[in-house]
């Protein structure tokens, strides 16, 4: 049965690849991007089965009348995959306040203004599946990476929460934290990096910066098979609030896992003592 497919951040990458997957499928899609244009660009053709909207997820009156123009073409939302994010990346310090803020406008608000703009249609619906696209690194916090980390923390903690708050409304939430997959992610059009240079982190900034520009499209993980596994997600009856995409994501949350039942029973002595005296 074909279904009705929204997803945010979708002129390349990951979003892309969704679309075409989506497509493929049979299903409708509405894709959304800053620059609409570049996604019909990047398929080659439209397609009666395609509705491309300007979305940007900051702007919660864009949002709004995204959503009613899906809703108008197509009568009813199935799917929506929250995929428009970005990364910051270098030190903590090295940020202005403004780069910090707007990476939680894009990263977490505007993923929540979107799910606060589509669950009155799924409740509606009783029916529907939410897509929000984290990382591994809102799993385990990683150095260089501290806001986006923190930004990915949020979005997975929403997330389960959110999954809890409407499953006995027919609604599945499903937070997607991926390893490295082969995106824009490193490349210098999406990534962002401190422009407040701090000596007594150099060696740090300049480690990232070179990693980025090693790893850059040569990641391990293929977008287009991310894409193929939720497509079976959305259609599976016992979806996972959780989904870890790749193998190194995998070893990294076994790690993290590992690291803090040891980090719990090395100071349970000392938790267990906060108790209140009886």
């Amino acid at each position: 049965m074909a279904q009705t497919w929204l997803i945010t951040g979708a002129a390349r990458g990951i979003g892309l690849h969704i679309v075409k997957a989506a497509l493929a499928a049979g299903h409708n899609v509405i894709a959304t991007a800053r620059k609409p244009a570049a996604i019909v660009e990047a398929l080659g053709s439209e397609s009666e089965h395609l509705l491309t909207l300007p979305l940007d997820v900051t702007d919660y009156p864009q949002v709004e009348g995204a959503i009613h123009a899906a809703q108008a073409r197509f009568g009813r939302i199935d799917v929506l995959v929250n995929n428009a994010g970005y990364g910051l990346l270098g030190p903590f310090e090295e940020h202005s306040l403004e780069a910090g803020q707007a990476q939680f406008a894009t990263n977490v608000f505007g993923l929540f203004d979107v799910c606060r703009a589509v669950l009155p249609i799924m409740r509606q619906q009783r029916a529907g599946h939410i897509f929000n696209i984290a990382s591994i690194a809102g799993v385990m916090g990683m150095p260089g990476a501290s806001l986006y980390c923190a930004s990915k923390f949020a979005v997975s903690g929403f997330s389960e929460a959110l999954a809890q708050e409407v499953a006995g409304l027919g609604i599945k939430v499903t937070v997607v934290q991926p390893g490295a997959f082969q995106t824009d992610f490193l490349d210098p059009s999406s990534a962002q990096f401190g422009l407040n240079p701090i000596d007594d982190y150099q060696a740090l900034s300049s480690q990232i910066k070179t990693s980025s520009e090693q790893n850059n499209h040569k990641q391990q993980g293929d977008p287009a098979k991310l894409a193929a596994a939720l497509l079976q997600l959305a259609n599976a009856p016992q979806a996972p609030s959780r989904f870890l995409a790749g193998a190194d994501a995998l070893k990294a949350a076994r790690y993290r896992v590992k690291s803090l039942q040891a980090e719990m029973d090395a100071w349970q002595e000392l938790s267990v003592a906060t108790a209140a005296d009886q």
